[in-house]
Protein backbone atom coordinates (compact mmCIF):
# COMPACT_ATOMS: atom_id res chain seq x y z
CA UNK A 1 0.00 0.00 0.00
CA UNK A 2 2.65 2.39 1.09
CA UNK A 3 4.55 1.69 -2.35
CA UNK A 4 1.32 2.53 -4.50
CA UNK A 5 0.86 5.86 -2.07
CA UNK A 6 4.50 6.99 -3.01
CA UNK A 7 4.06 6.44 -6.87
CA UNK A 8 0.69 8.73 -7.27
CA UNK A 9 1.92 10.81 -4.84
CA UNK A 10 -1.11 11.35 -2.51
CA UNK A 11 -1.32 11.09 1.60
CA UNK A 12 -1.37 7.35 3.11
CA UNK A 13 -3.57 6.70 4.95
CA UNK A 14 -2.54 4.04 7.18
CA UNK A 15 -5.51 1.91 8.71
CA UNK A 16 -5.50 1.14 12.68
CA UNK A 17 -7.18 -1.23 14.26
CA UNK A 18 -8.97 -0.38 17.65
CA UNK A 19 -8.83 3.04 19.27
CA UNK A 20 -5.70 5.44 18.14
CA UNK A 21 -3.21 6.57 21.08
CA UNK A 22 -0.79 9.60 20.65
CA UNK A 23 1.88 7.39 18.78
CA UNK A 24 -0.42 6.03 16.39
CA UNK A 25 -1.65 9.46 15.56
CA UNK A 26 1.86 10.76 15.14
CA UNK A 27 3.30 7.83 13.10
CA UNK A 28 0.04 8.46 10.66
CA UNK A 29 0.92 12.28 10.40
CA UNK A 30 4.50 11.37 9.59
CA UNK A 31 3.33 8.65 7.64
CA UNK A 32 1.53 11.29 5.14
CA UNK A 33 4.42 13.63 5.07
CA UNK A 34 6.91 11.34 4.24
CA UNK A 35 5.14 9.66 0.86
CA UNK A 36 4.17 13.19 -0.70
CA UNK A 37 6.90 12.24 -3.12
CA UNK A 38 5.87 12.57 -6.81
CA UNK A 39 9.81 12.52 -8.44
CA UNK A 40 9.48 9.34 -10.62
CA UNK A 41 13.61 9.00 -10.01
CA UNK A 42 13.39 9.44 -6.37
CA UNK A 43 10.69 7.07 -6.08
CA UNK A 44 12.56 4.28 -7.49
CA UNK A 45 15.70 5.32 -5.53
CA UNK A 46 13.21 4.74 -2.52
CA UNK A 47 12.26 1.17 -3.36
CA UNK A 48 15.61 -0.01 -3.61
CA UNK A 49 16.56 1.52 -0.73
CA UNK A 50 13.97 -0.53 0.87
CA UNK A 51 14.07 -3.53 -1.44
CA UNK A 52 15.30 -6.72 0.07
CA UNK A 53 18.29 -6.75 -1.77
CA UNK A 54 19.54 -4.13 1.26
CA UNK A 55 17.56 -5.73 3.61
CA UNK A 56 19.70 -8.78 2.44
CA UNK A 57 22.82 -7.11 2.80
CA UNK A 58 22.20 -5.35 6.57
CA UNK A 59 21.07 -8.64 8.12
CA UNK A 60 24.83 -10.28 6.45
CA UNK A 61 26.57 -7.69 7.35
CA UNK A 62 25.08 -7.17 11.00
CA UNK A 63 24.98 -10.97 11.81
CA UNK A 64 28.90 -11.33 10.68
CA UNK A 65 29.91 -8.33 12.85
CA UNK A 66 28.00 -9.39 15.56
CA UNK A 67 29.75 -13.07 15.58
CA UNK A 68 32.98 -11.29 14.94
CA UNK A 69 33.02 -8.77 17.17
CA UNK A 70 31.24 -10.90 20.26
CA UNK A 71 34.32 -10.66 22.24
CA UNK A 72 34.95 -6.83 22.01
CA UNK A 73 31.26 -6.55 22.71
CA UNK A 74 31.53 -8.43 25.77
CA UNK A 75 34.85 -6.97 27.11
CA UNK A 76 33.31 -2.98 26.64
CA UNK A 77 29.82 -4.33 28.41
CA UNK A 78 32.00 -5.14 31.67
CA UNK A 79 33.90 -2.31 31.57
CA UNK A 80 31.29 0.05 31.33
CA UNK A 81 29.39 -2.34 33.79
CA UNK A 82 32.62 -1.65 36.05
CA UNK A 83 33.18 2.05 35.72
CA UNK A 84 30.26 2.43 38.25
CA UNK A 85 27.61 -0.12 38.55
CA UNK A 86 25.00 1.32 36.43
CA UNK A 87 23.33 0.12 33.37
CA UNK A 88 25.33 -1.21 30.74
CA UNK A 89 22.69 -0.34 27.69
CA UNK A 90 21.76 3.57 27.11
CA UNK A 91 18.19 3.68 25.53
CA UNK A 92 16.81 6.48 23.51
CA UNK A 93 13.89 7.08 21.42
CA UNK A 94 14.38 7.42 17.96
CA UNK A 95 12.37 8.36 15.07
CA UNK A 96 13.11 5.84 12.57
CA UNK A 97 11.03 5.05 8.96
CA UNK A 98 7.70 6.37 8.10
CA UNK A 99 8.07 7.52 11.73
CA UNK A 100 8.09 4.41 13.80
CA UNK A 101 9.53 5.20 17.07
CA UNK A 102 12.21 2.85 18.66
CA UNK A 103 14.49 2.40 21.07
CA UNK A 104 17.79 3.00 19.65
CA UNK A 105 20.92 0.96 21.50
CA UNK A 106 24.14 2.47 22.51
CA UNK A 107 26.88 1.36 25.65
CA UNK A 108 26.18 4.23 28.19
CA UNK A 109 29.13 6.64 28.01
CA UNK A 110 27.48 9.33 30.28
CA UNK A 111 27.21 8.92 34.51
CA UNK A 112 23.71 7.61 35.83
CA UNK A 113 22.35 10.87 36.60
CA UNK A 114 22.93 12.84 33.06
CA UNK A 115 20.25 14.13 32.21
CA UNK A 116 20.08 15.77 35.69
CA UNK A 117 23.46 17.09 34.98
CA UNK A 118 22.40 18.52 31.39
CA UNK A 119 20.11 20.60 32.92
CA UNK A 120 22.12 22.57 35.23
CA UNK A 121 24.66 22.75 32.98
CA UNK A 122 22.88 24.28 30.33
CA UNK A 123 20.93 26.88 32.86
CA UNK A 124 24.75 27.60 34.11
CA UNK A 125 25.96 27.95 31.23
CA UNK A 126 24.78 30.32 27.87
CA UNK A 127 27.92 28.82 25.42
CA UNK A 128 27.08 25.40 26.66
CA UNK A 129 23.13 26.15 25.87
CA UNK A 130 24.15 27.77 22.54
CA UNK A 131 26.44 24.98 21.39
CA UNK A 132 23.33 22.42 22.93
CA UNK A 133 20.50 23.95 20.97
CA UNK A 134 22.63 24.61 17.31
CA UNK A 135 24.04 20.92 17.77
CA UNK A 136 22.09 18.83 20.31
CA UNK A 137 25.55 17.75 21.56
CA UNK A 138 28.21 19.29 23.62
CA UNK A 139 32.23 18.87 22.55
CA UNK A 140 33.54 18.82 26.15
CA UNK A 141 30.75 17.37 28.05
CA UNK A 142 31.49 16.70 31.66
CA UNK A 143 28.74 13.80 32.00
CA UNK A 144 31.61 11.79 29.85
CA UNK A 145 32.74 8.65 31.65
CA UNK A 146 36.46 8.08 30.97
CA UNK A 147 35.50 4.80 29.32
CA UNK A 148 32.66 6.73 27.63
CA UNK A 149 35.19 9.06 25.88
CA UNK A 150 37.22 5.82 24.54
CA UNK A 151 34.10 4.75 23.26
CA UNK A 152 32.68 7.81 22.02
CA UNK A 153 36.10 8.91 20.08
CA UNK A 154 36.53 5.54 18.40
CA UNK A 155 32.51 4.94 17.92
CA UNK A 156 32.97 2.00 19.37
CA UNK A 157 29.72 3.25 21.61
CA UNK A 158 27.15 2.58 18.86
CA UNK A 159 28.13 -1.52 18.12
CA UNK A 160 24.68 -2.34 20.17
CA UNK A 161 23.00 -0.92 17.15
CA UNK A 162 23.85 -4.36 14.98
CA UNK A 163 20.92 -5.58 17.34
CA UNK A 164 18.56 -2.54 15.67
CA UNK A 165 19.59 -3.50 12.17
CA UNK A 166 18.77 -7.41 12.92
CA UNK A 167 15.48 -6.34 14.16
CA UNK A 168 14.62 -4.29 11.19
CA UNK A 169 14.56 -0.53 12.89
CA UNK A 170 18.32 0.22 11.16
CA UNK A 171 20.10 0.01 8.13
CA UNK A 172 23.52 -0.37 8.11
CA UNK A 173 24.15 2.85 5.99
CA UNK A 174 21.18 5.68 6.14
CA UNK A 175 20.41 8.68 7.24
CA UNK A 176 21.76 9.90 11.22
CA UNK A 177 18.88 8.90 13.61
CA UNK A 178 17.00 11.77 15.28
CA UNK A 179 14.33 12.33 18.08
CA UNK A 180 11.04 13.56 17.21
CA UNK A 181 12.17 17.08 18.28
CA UNK A 182 15.31 16.85 16.12
CA UNK A 183 12.95 15.97 13.38
CA UNK A 184 10.84 19.08 14.01
CA UNK A 185 13.46 21.27 13.16
CA UNK A 186 13.78 19.62 9.85
CA UNK A 187 10.77 21.04 8.58
CA UNK A 188 9.76 19.85 4.82
CA UNK A 189 12.95 17.99 4.46
CA UNK A 190 11.74 15.72 7.22
CA UNK A 191 9.53 13.68 4.18
CA UNK A 192 13.07 12.65 3.01
CA UNK A 193 14.41 11.44 6.34
CA UNK A 194 11.16 9.22 6.61
CA UNK A 195 11.11 7.60 3.51
CA UNK A 196 14.24 5.14 4.45
CA UNK A 197 15.02 3.47 7.71
CA UNK A 198 18.01 5.46 9.76
CA UNK A 199 21.67 3.91 9.69
CA UNK A 200 24.66 2.90 11.74
CA UNK A 201 27.00 5.02 9.51
CA UNK A 202 25.94 7.22 6.27
CA UNK A 203 26.88 10.17 4.70
CA UNK A 204 27.15 12.40 7.47
CA UNK A 205 28.73 10.50 9.64
CA UNK A 206 31.71 10.12 7.15
CA UNK A 207 31.53 13.64 6.34
CA UNK A 208 32.82 15.46 9.05
CA UNK A 209 30.87 13.82 12.07
CA UNK A 210 30.60 16.16 14.86
CA UNK A 211 32.27 18.80 13.78
CA UNK A 212 29.72 19.19 11.12
CA UNK A 213 26.48 21.77 11.51
CA UNK A 214 23.43 20.58 11.67
CA UNK A 215 21.85 22.45 8.58
CA UNK A 216 24.37 20.55 6.58
CA UNK A 217 23.77 17.07 8.73
CA UNK A 218 19.74 17.67 7.10
CA UNK A 219 21.12 18.41 3.82
CA UNK A 220 23.35 15.08 4.08
CA UNK A 221 20.46 13.54 4.91
CA UNK A 222 18.46 14.55 2.06
CA UNK A 223 21.42 14.18 -0.53
CA UNK A 224 21.90 10.47 0.47
CA UNK A 225 18.21 9.27 -0.39
CA UNK A 226 18.72 11.63 -3.88
CA UNK A 227 21.61 10.34 -4.55
CA UNK A 228 20.83 6.32 -3.22
CA UNK A 229 23.31 4.04 -5.35
CA UNK A 230 25.03 0.59 -4.60
CA UNK A 231 28.06 2.48 -5.72
CA UNK A 232 27.41 4.99 -2.84
CA UNK A 233 26.65 2.58 -0.35
CA UNK A 234 29.87 0.79 -0.47
CA UNK A 235 31.51 4.23 -0.87
CA UNK A 236 30.11 5.67 2.57
CA UNK A 237 30.96 1.54 3.81
CA UNK A 238 34.53 1.93 2.97
CA UNK A 239 35.05 6.06 4.35
CA UNK A 240 33.20 4.52 7.58
CA UNK A 241 36.41 2.78 8.43
CA UNK A 242 38.72 6.42 8.20
CA UNK A 243 36.31 8.39 9.56
CA UNK A 244 36.30 6.13 12.59
CA UNK A 245 39.97 6.04 13.23
CA UNK A 246 39.90 9.74 12.43
CA UNK A 247 38.88 10.92 16.24
CA UNK A 248 39.31 14.46 16.13
CA UNK A 249 35.37 15.18 15.04
CA UNK A 250 34.32 12.61 17.43
CA UNK A 251 32.54 13.77 20.53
Amino acid sequence: MANQMIETGSAVRIPFRGRQNAGDRYRLAEARVAHRITDRRLIRKVKAANGPAKRAFDLIIAVLASIFLAPALLTIAALVKLTDGGPILYRHTRVGRQGERFQCLKFRTMATDAEEQLARILLDNPNAAEEWQETQKLRKDPRVTAVGTFLRKSSLDELPQLWNVIRGDMSIIGPRPITRAELNRYGKERRYYLLVRPGITGLWQVSGRSSTGYEKRIRYDREYLEEWSWLGEFWILLMTIPAVLNTKDAC
